[in-house]
């Protein structure tokens, strides 16, 4: 007996980027940007079939991009299959109600609109769910008048302003107290968190933190031997999973942690605080990187800034650059007189720059292809046994035969 599935077609979607000269977003960056809400959009399930860019100095007050801009997508619209319109910067409330009124007919999104539709769509876990569902109704609350406004404009108008405005206020009561009360779960949550982490003694923490989709649950599987959920897509988990190991004799308890991303909704990150916590009471840090990455350094910068929120003193910390198999460089002719770019420099060659000068460790490893694992456990043991000679010097007999020579 044979079994038959339809797979549901993916939604299509228009990108729209804006370079603001004032935030010191270049047309480059945007560009890359781009490439990321492409990404973020194939993770939600739709196909990128436009893309439409524009330089400003500042975003424009009521419709964010310039009134050309917007008519020259609606245009497009128009004339093109289209399901939704997602910009790669939240929109305010006023900005999105006027984008909806020259767009009619199809989904306006935003980048946080967007990312906390993924979260919804991988959360798993009862936490998870609540974190998300905290996040996504402080995201709705100030932008129900818009929704109102295009329900009414659905339906005339005319006789449902005073209904509609009662609707409304009813609706953000409503909001409100489903706020209130997620935030009470999520408390309640938090307090058998804590106890748990209590429980788990005085054992090392080490906690894996990088930006999402690098491979740290990867990396995880590898080093705990256990089965976590990895695949090539944006926040693949969002649940933090921990495990104890050991190397060499000596036990360590191994997080993986939820993946960051440049412009992670305010929301999303104070809902996720028992998450971060994870963080923030771990006594080593893996910061894993995908040097893969064509924009690896930028990825970087965004986890070392919310670390630094985070955590308010150094901890120990080590730079595992992973999938050193799928790394690609152009090699310049000799008579190529144009400056070098980031794609031009070898593996090698990035080794021997900045990266490998820092004051932190560092270790370049292919977690898939199971690449100098050795090296970084070996670099692992030596921080956590330091850790866990001191804090428990009676066991230093457990390890003392497996000291390297």
């Amino acid at each position: 007996m044979g079994y038959y599935y339809t797979k549901k077609e993916a939604e299509k979607a228009i990108l729209v980027g804006v370079a603001l000269q004032a935030e010191g977003i270049s047309y480059e960056q945007m560009t890359e940007y781009l490439d990321e809400l492409a990404f973020l959009a194939e993770t939600a399930g739709a196909q990128t079939v436009k893309i439409f860019t524009q330089n400003l100095d500042k975003a424009v007050h009521s419709t964010f991009i310039g009134k050309g801009k917007l008519e020259e997508i609606k245009q497009y619209i128009e004339e093109n299959e289209t399901d939704m319109v997602i910009f790669d910067d939240e929109l305010t409330p006023t900005q999105l109600r006027n984008i909806e009124n020259e767009l009619k007919g199809v989904k306006v999104l935003d980048r946080t609109n967007l990312i906390l539709d993924i979260f919804a769509s991988r959360a798993r876990t009862a936490h998870a769910k609540t974190q998300v569902e905290l996040a996504q109704y402080q995201y709705l609350l100030p932008r129900l008048t818009g929704m109102w406004t295009h329900l009414e404009r659905q339906k005339g108008g005319i006789g449902l302003r005073g209904p509609g405005e009662t609707e409304i206020e009813t609706d953000r009561r409503v909001i409100r107290d489903k706020i209130s009360r997620l935030k009470e779960q999520l408390e309640k949550i938090d307090k058998q968190k804590i106890t748990q982490r209590k429980n788990r003694g005085k054992l090392v923490r080490v906690a894996l933190v990088g930006y999402t989709n690098v491979g740290k649950s990867t990396l995880m599987n590898l080093l705990s031997k256990s089965d976590v959920f990895a695949e090539n897509k944006l926040f693949a988990t969002l649940d933090t999973t921990v495990r104890k190991i050991a190397i060499k004799n000596v036990p360590f308890l191994l997080a993986d942690t939820v993946g960051f991303i440049r412009k992670l909704p305010t929301h999303l990150i104070e809902s996720f605080k028992s998450t971060l916590d994870e963080v923030r009471e771990a006594d080593v840090i893996l910061h894993v990187v995908d040097i893969s990455h064509p924009q690896f350094e930028d990825q970087m910068k965004t986890v070392n800034e919310t670390l630094a929120d985070l955590i308010k003193e150094p901890k120990p910390t080590i730079i595992v650059f992973n999938k050193i198999d799928a790394f690609t460089y152009v090699k310049k002719e000799e008579d190529d007189l144009t400056p070098i770019q980031r794609c031009n420099y070898s593996l090698n060659d990035l080794k021997q720059m900045w990266m490998s000068k820092q004051e932190v460790e560092t270790v370049y490893i292919s977690a898939a292809q199971k690449e100098n694992i050795e090296e970084l456990k070996d670099k692992l043991y030596a921080i956590v046994r330091e850790i866990h000679s001191a804090r428990f010097p009676y066991n230093d007999f457990l390890y003392e035969e497996t000291l390297p020579e």
